[in-house]
């Protein structure tokens, strides 16, 4: 994979796009400071690129709380028995194909995962428990932390603060 520059412009995009994805290009490019085919040529580059990875809905759990239910959102620290490159990776192929998996992070020290799960009320995290980590011969341990309150949820990445460029002298 080659290197990609990113400048000024490419990280006023990004930081835009991940504000409001459904911005149009006129109106992207007009806040990236660019004209509207540069902007279309660059959110083009940077999502070939990869840096760009999906374009989704960030949906309202609390207002939808009352047409599908509160569900239950859980933080599951996962610890293997054998922790060699290809269970490890066996595992988080696993969980990941999970559609009740939303976030998994292999970390280190201390457990080997990191999951954020949700399911639809306790006997749903359940069937999730017994088909995941239950039914997995290499699964040491569980440990389970459910969310009562959800006070901050972002995918932003931050970008860079450059200052702006000095004004000519006149």
């Amino acid at each position: 994979m080659e290197s990609l520059e990113l400048d000024d412009v490419d990280l006023r995009l990004l930081d835009l796009l991940q504000t409001d994805a459904s911005l149009s290009n006129q109106e992207l490019a007009q806040r990236a400071l660019t004209s509207p085919p540069t902007c279309l040529r660059r959110v083009k580059r940077l999502r070939d690129a990869g840096l760009i990875e999906a374009q989704v809905a960030l949906l309202s759990v609390d207002r939808l709380a009352p047409v599908l239910g509160h569900g239950l959102t859980a933080i599951v620290e996962i610890t293997l028995d054998r922790q060699g490159a290809e269970w490890l990776e066996a595992f988080e192929a696993r969980v990941t194909q999970d559609a009740a998996v939303q976030q998994c992070y292999r970390v280190s020290p201390g457990p080997d995962f990191v999951l954020v799960v949700h399911a639809r009320d306790m006997p749903d995290y359940l069937a999730l428990v017994q088909r995941l980590f239950t039914s997995e011969a290499n699964v040491r341990n569980v440990k389970a932390f459910f969310s009562v309150k959800r006070s901050k949820f972002g995918a932003r990445v931050p970008m860079p603060q450059r200052p702006p460029p000095a004004a000519a002298p006149g």
